[in-house]
């Protein structure tokens, strides 16, 4: 014997799942989702706009970007880096070399299989995909890296997720004064 509400609830099926597939392509419930990176993207970095490979990293908590003949100094009473930024420009080739000063924000005690070092934290714009981000990067010589700059969760959490199947899905496009 068929229960009485056996042939409504067959009805009801294909619309429900009907409401489910549209509901899944329409935008505005993905309208507040966070983008979706690779876990290396080509970004910039102001204001030299020199396009370089960084690497989205989940292990890092800080940022960090190649920096090579890091010098501390005092600067009217407050901690300052002086650094050459050394980088290989991916899309024209042309090795970018600038020497630049920053204050230092706070240093950083880093620890691998080699040891703990000490490394100085100063602010950095970088450009990835149509945002500017103003963040923390630890200077370190990166040289003997794959990617010169390593994007760590504490700027990744304003940034998006990372899938670690994917490469070079966005393109930056930043121009300094969109700040």
């Amino acid at each position: 014997m068929r229960h009485p509400l056996s042939s409504i609830h067959h009805r009801f099926i294909p619309l429900m799942f009907a409401a489910a597939a549209l509901s899944l392509g329409s935008t505005p419930g993905f309208a507040g989702s966070p983008q979706v990176l690779g876990w290396v993207e080509e970004g910039l970095i102001f204001p030299e706009k020199v396009a370089v490979k960084f690497k989205l990293d989940t292990g890092a908590l800080t940022s960090s970007m190649h920096a090579e003949n890091i010098e501390l100094f005092e600067k009217n009473g407050d901690d300052w880096v002086r650094f050459t930024l050394e980088l290989q420009d991916i899309d024209t080739d042309e090795k970018i070399e600038k020497r630049l000063e920053r204050e230092m924000v706070r240093d950083i005690k880093v620890r691998g299989a080699g040891g703990a070092e000490e490394r100085p934290v100063v602010m950095m714009k970088v450009c990835l995909g149509n945002q500017m981000y103003e963040e923390q990067f630890s200077l370190n010589d990166r040289d003997k890296m794959n990617y010169p700059v390593l994007i760590g969760r504490r700027t990744l959490e304003k940034v998006g997720l990372v899938d670690s199947s994917k490469t070079f899905t966005v393109e930056p496009s930043c121009t300094e004064s969109a700040q």
